[in-house]
């Protein structure tokens, strides 16, 4: 890869750095469920995404080096153990890997206006493409083992049509009209990622050591399904099915498979992941029902997120992102 010689500006050091540290906490993870896995297409769709997440950290070391910008730690072979028997039965790795991907294409798609830098435009408009081949092997092996939980069809409308009356935006009280396709797209995706969040959840607090750590894992357990029934309750309202949960895909193993420090990070990145998602559903949503509900979610998710960098704060594991220079601090040295 042919790196720039000009400065790299804040968007640019912020967005590598952040994808550097998520790809090397990937490449623990993917590596081992590569050792668990025995279905040959999932492991086929899993050789992929951890092909994927050590290219795209082995382009982004090119760039800081030549930068001069200092590699961070992120995570290591200390954070995960290959040696644990299995945690996860192989159709987790689908769902998983579905989540891999929105996450992935989420953050690369906000990147790629901020950022200005020839090498590093190139760099995310190819994570982006990347992921998105991913993302569709995935779904083609999800469909094939018939575990895809795609969005319900709805009818076919009959003719093009104007909204007349403020009902609309109806959702407590008066003439509170069906869900539209946007806001049933949403709350079906954002059901997905809870279902996802909450089995992995529960895989990692079966092996948690730190008693803090294993109350905080238990937490965003208890958060990911209420979440999982308050947005189902409104799809069942309409008659439209809910995604079901994939608990079942987690084994009874008790033994430790990664770092306290890589399972907080995960689900501080993964409830961050929601904040996109549910501002997303919010933003697209016409129902006054349905924004109170993602606002009341929003809240949960930021609170929870808050404190789970406050554990790493408190454990030492949390690594300083690149910032501003603190002129008062420098002055005070003089």
């Amino acid at each position: 890869m042919e790196t720039d010689k000009s400065q790299l500006t804040a968007a640019e050091m912020g967005k590598l750095w952040a994808v550097y540290n998520g790809n090397t906490m990937g490449k623990c993870v993917l590596s081992y469920y590569l050792k668990h896995v025995g279905d040959v297409d999932i492991k086929k769709v899993l050789e992929q995404a951890l092909n994927l997440s050590h290219s795209l950290n082995q382009d982004i070391k090119q760039i800081f080096n030549q930068a001069n910008f200092p590699i961070p730690v992120g995570f290591t072979d200390d954070d995960v153990n290959l040696g644990a028997p299995r945690l996860f039965y192989d159709e987790f790795y689908l769902h998983y890997l579905k989540y891999l991907g929105k996450a992935g294409m989420s953050i690369y798609s906000a990147a790629i206006p901020l950022v200005t830098r020839k090498d590093v435009r190139k760099f995310f408009l190819n994570a982006l493409s990347e992921t998105a081949q991913l993302m569709a092997a995935v779904d083609d092996v999800l469909i094939v083992k018939g575990e895809l939980m795609n969005s319900p069809t709805i009818p076919v409308p009959e003719k093009v049509d104007f909204i007349k009356k403020q009902h609309f935006l109806n959702g407590f009280l008066g003439d509170v009209r069906p869900l539209h396709g946007l806001e049933i797209a949403h709350l079906y995706g954002n059901i997905n990622n809870d279902i996802t969040s909450k089995a992995l959840i529960i895989g990692f607090s079966q092996g948690a050591r730190n008693e803090k750590v294993r109350t905080y894992l238990e937490r965003g357990k208890n958060i990911n399904q209420k979440h999982i029934e308050m947005f189902s309750s409104k799809l069942h309202k309409d008659n439209v099915p809910a995604p079901s949960l994939i608990d079942h895909l987690v084994t009874t193993s008790i033994t430790p498979a990664f770092s306290d420090k890589l399972m907080v990070y995960h689900k501080i990145d993964m409830f961050s992941m929601k904040i996109r998602e549910y501002a997303n559903g919010a933003s697209l949503n016409g129902r006054r029902d349905i924004g109170t509900l993602y606002g009341r979610c929003l809240m949960d998710v930021s609170l929870y997120v808050e404190d789970g960098a406050n554990i790493m704060i408190d454990n030492g594991w949390m690594e300083q992102p690149p910032e501003a220079v603190d002129r008062e601090d420098l002055s005070s040295k003089e």
